[in-house]
């Protein structure tokens, strides 16, 4: 299939391959990789001591029968103030397995739903002479986008330094892009070297 450009000699044509932007929509596969890729983000170093973790309450601090009182076998109960947790929480890791291909029909099936809703923007390069946030708003401007993912092939200071105090525009690099960042800005703005190097990656 073929994909519009915007270049500086007018509209080009590039040619990409079906299998990974003509694929259909699976939005249960989608909410899987989505799901999996925050849970593995999670740190799981939340942790509590239970009773036997608690320092002291070795010895019953009162003798069974004829104080007037519960019984007490350890001062260290969860009952008790500066005891231990009944049910306390341990370190864990929330990581959900995904394998390979699963992860790259995911990808594919957002790329293409992208491309179907026209909300992805091709552009043969972004050049700007100083790293200034006035040049790129005015660049941007020329290309209709003011909110969104912008998506390259290799770092730019230029670039990266004029989007950085503008709002709902995110910059980043081809090798880094991810199920949630796809899904979460409504338009995509990607660079023609960066497109190539995407589609690659996820050739089968």
């Amino acid at each position: 299939m073929n994909l519009t450009v915007k270049a500086q000699g007018g509209a080009q044509q590039v040619e990409v391959a079906d299998a990974i932007f003509g694929t259909a929509y699976n939005e249960s596969l989608i909410h899987q990789i989505v799901t999996s890729f925050l849970a593995g983000g999670r740190s799981g170093t939340k942790a509590q001591k239970n009773r036997s973790d608690v320092s002291g309450g070795g010895i019953k601090p009162w003798r069974q029968k004829g104080t007037g009182r519960a019984r007490a076998g350890s001062s260290r109960s969860p009952l008790w103030r500066t005891g231990g947790v009944t049910f306390a929480a341990r370190p864990r890791s929330f990581v959900q397995k995904v394998n390979r291909k699963m992860y790259r029909a995911a990808m594919c099936s957002i790329l293409s739903e992208l491309v179907r809703q026209e909300r992805i923007v091709i552009v043969d390069n972004i050049t700007i002479d100083a790293p200034k946030t006035k040049k790129m708003l005015e660049w941007l401007a020329q290309h209709e986008f003011h909110d969104g993912l912008i998506i390259m092939s290799e770092f730019d200071d230029n670039v990266f330094l004029g989007t950085r105090n503008i709002p709902h525009v995110q910059v980043t690099l081809s090798h880094y892009i991810d199920p949630v960042c796809l899904v979460a800005y409504d338009r995509i703005l990607v660079t023609q070297a960066a497109l190539k190097e995407i589609e690659e990656s996820l050739m089968p």
